[in-house]
């Protein structure tokens, strides 16, 4: 098979069409998530929360949040793991958490995780009970009758039925079968999910194919991440980018593609830059997310929205949705190279484009 062979721009333009940020906009909601194949669930709202950001940069204002809300609670979008997916998808993983229980090869702590359900049995048994007697019901309604505590450097200690519920969705026994506002209702599995199962094997290869063409162009192996991995084993094609170290997969699909690019602020949670390593070898953009660090130590604001123009990441937005003021307020426009007339220009519209979905009033520096 022919390696091909691209510069770093041919693979910027391919990750940038792939993730539904060029200029031909999706249609709906349920396009984007089809295409991106998730959404992350990240609470921060400093502008808004990240699956709303990440939906109104490929759609605009047009978009309405409460249409994730409705799409999670008709089921037609469905939340596994931290992630909204298309409903269709959970079958894609069904046959993996069928297995969860009696997997061989596991690493010491996922042995740990394993031993700790089981000595805990008894209390997976009454969540269970009360489930199906009650369901859908909060965390804060199903009872902790934990034998043994769990346990862990420290952020997750005595959190035992939230940890418990955790492994017993890998299991495939609970699910996530909507939210009350913030806190999220947990039901039988067997009420929430289709009744469809994907064999496992089967079920790799079409979440790495769903992966490569949301991505576009992928490392074939890469570091562990949790939850969703960065690469996608053996489909697509190869490829080798100019400048870059390493062996890539593409979309053959994305190949010699017209490309016409756009402004757009992204989610620091979006899918074009959270893999930070792949990043920095197509965009050479120099960013990280600030909110953990002290104050003093922070360039570009607690929660800069990296900015897109054309095939090029550019900057960085430092805002913030001030909803008691009513006003979205502008601290920083970090410019990594000066800004083009046309480039200020485009950023400038997003910026107001932003203010109007929130529906603040725009605060712009000077």
């Amino acid at each position: 098979m022919t390696v091909h062979e691209l510069s770093r721009r041919d693979a910027r333009r391919i990750a940038i069409r792939a993730q539904l940020l060029d200029s031909h906009r999706p249609a709906s909601l349920l396009d984007v998530v089809r295409r991106l194949t998730l959404l992350q669930v990240e609470p921060t709202a400093a502008v808004a929360p990240s699956a709303d950001l990440v939906v109104w940069s490929r759609l605009g204002s047009s978009y309405a949040p409460a249409e994730l809300v409705e799409a999670l609670e008709d089921g037609t979008l469905m939340e596994l793991r931290g992630m909204i997916r298309p409903a269709e998808d959970i079958a894609l993983y069904r046959a993996e958490m069928a297995a969860w229980e009696t997997r061989t090869g596991l690493r010491d702590w996922e042995e740990g995780q394993r031993e700790w359900v089981l000595a805990n049995d008894t209390c997976r048994r009454d969540i269970l009970d009360r489930l199906d007697a009650e369901g859908p019901l909060p965390l804060s309604a199903l009872p902790d009758t934990t034998e043994i505590p769990w346990k862990s450097t420290g952020w997750n200690d005595d959190r035992n039925v939230s940890m418990l519920l955790g492994f017993m969705v890998l299991r495939g026994e609970v699910a996530i079968a909507g939210r009350r506002g913030r806190e999220r209702l947990f039901d039988l599995a067997e009420r929430v999910y289709l009744d469809e199962i994907v064999p496992e094997e089967k079920a790799l290869d079409i979440r790495n194919a769903k992966r490569l063409r949301s991505l576009g162009i992928a490392r074939a192996q890469a570091p562990e991440t949790s939850v969703e991995p960065a690469d996608v084993a053996q489909v697509g094609e190869p490829a080798v980018i100019e400048g870059v170290k390493g062996a890539w997969r593409v979309d053959p699909a994305q190949l010699g593609q017209p490309f016409s690019g756009r402004a757009a602020l992204l989610s620091p949670f979006d899918r074009l830059v959270y893999d930070r390593k792949r990043m920095v070898e197509l965009f050479e953009f120099d960013y990280g997310l600030e909110m953990y660090k002290p104050v003093a130590k922070r360039r570009w604001g607690y929660y800069a929205l990296p900015i897109l123009y054309g095939d090029r990441l550019i900057g960085k937005l430092d805002a913030t949705a001030d909803r008691k003021a009513r006003v979205l307020r502008v601290d920083a426009i970090h410019e990594d190279a000066p800004f083009t007339k046309a480039a200020t220009a485009a950023v400038t519209r997003e910026i107001k484009d932003l203010a109007h979905w929130l529906n603040l009033e725009l605060d712009l520096p000077g």
